[in-house]
């Protein structure tokens, strides 16, 4: 996707330099830096402060990480240490054991002068596969949104929730994937961005990719999707998810639970859209997913722009007021319309996920 025009991934090695490259996602949308990871401790760093953040990408810098610890130290023991770091970093998004367990089963048994290309040619391949992924989810919910054009001829309003855009993944992304395939056909689409709270990464990161190619949308406050789904000004919604149940339960940015509650009190459709690398197939009861608790000072301060363009962060609460950052709910699976895949669109349960993916 394009940033100031000109075509970006969320990570890539560089040859030259042998390091890999991300876009430091905390200093969206006020500065664009592309930072360097050169050890394995800056990859588990850029996970744990959300410099990167969003399960696929999430997994792809987990992926890269492996091939850093390879780099820094090609010692087995080291490389064991490092994976199991590496799982550690963030507890909820499922991509990020998924990657690393496909790394480590993927260089069991490599001769170590083999090691590091056989894990960077797997750490490419991770990373070019969410790709297609993701644009194979953008085609499957381009139909959706081209069904209700269809039959409204007009402009299709689309609410969002958190940042499951190209920014989220390695390109397309997954929520807005369909959205960005309909907006190149030429179908007017125009998308409600919850702002989410308490990192803003639908004001930050979301509305900031969609201006870049150049779709048409509005920050809200998280509050204000019921009162437009009331109004009848939202036609569906599209959201992205860190961990995906087998029973159709979605486990996403927390606040998504609540638009799932006023999506389906005003029969208003409510998609979520995955790839397969997001699919818990262990877990059966949403209550065992490890939610994330965050340090609360992301809800105490907040951070902005001051008069002279200098990024600043100030405390916005009472100074001994308690706060709890829960980063995540569960949305359970009877409130979601349908899950959109690479592989296609079905209904959240065991029999539709199995249905795709047999």
């Amino acid at each position: 996707m394009k940033v100031e025009g000109k075509e970006y991934r969320t990570i890539w090695f560089d040859e030259k330099s042998q390091t890999v490259k991300i876009i430091d996602q905390t200093k969206l949308p006020h500065q664009f830096i592309i930072k360097d990871l050169k050890t394995i401790k800056d990859a588990i760093n850029a996970i744990k402060i959300m410099e990167v953040r969003g399960a696929p990408l999430i997994g792809g810098t987990a992926a890269y990480g492996i091939v850093l610890a390879i780099m820094e130290k090609n010692d087995p023991n080291f490389i064991k240490q490092s994976s199991q770091d590496l799982i550690k970093s963030r507890p909820t998004a499922i991509n990020l054991k998924w990657a690393v367990d496909r790394m480590m089963n993927k260089l069991s048994g490599v001769n170590n002068n083999e090691l590091l290309k056989v894990a960077l040619d797997e750490a490419k391949e991770i990373c070019d596969e969410d790709v297609k992924f993701s644009e194979s989810i953008g085609l499957n919910g381009l139909k959706i949104i081209e069904e209700i054009y269809n039959k409204k001829k007009d402009t299709v309003n689309i609410l969002t929730h958190c940042n499951a855009g190209w920014l989220a993944t390695i390109n397309w992304g997954t929520a807005t994937s369909p959205i960005y395939h309909a907006h190149k056909k030429g179908i007017p689409v125009h998308v409600w961005v919850d702002e989410t709270r308490p990192r803003n990464q639908g004001a930050n990161l979301t509305s900031y990719e969609l201006n870049e190619e150049e779709v048409p949308n509005t920050i809200i406050a998280d509050n204000t999707g019921g009162i437009l789904m009331q109004r009848g000004e939202v036609d569906m919604c599209i959201v992205g998810t860190d961990r995906t149940l087998s029973t159709g339960d979605v486990c996403n940015k927390i606040g998504t639970y609540l638009k799932a509650l006023a999506a389906h009190d005003n029969n208003v459709p409510f998609y979520v859209a995955l790839p397969s690398s997001t699919i818990d197939w262990d877990i059966k009861d949403f209550k065992d997913i490890p939610i994330e608790e965050r340090n609360s000072e992301e809800l105490t301060h907040i951070e902005g722009l001051d008069k002279d363009k200098k990024l600043q962060k100030i405390l916005i609460y009472p100074q001994n007021s308690k706060a709890k950052n829960l980063a995540f709910d569960v949305t359970p699976a009877k409130y979601v319309t349908g899950l959109i895949t690479e592989k296609g669109i079905c209904e959240a349960s065991e029999k539709g996920l199995k249905g795709l993916f047999k």
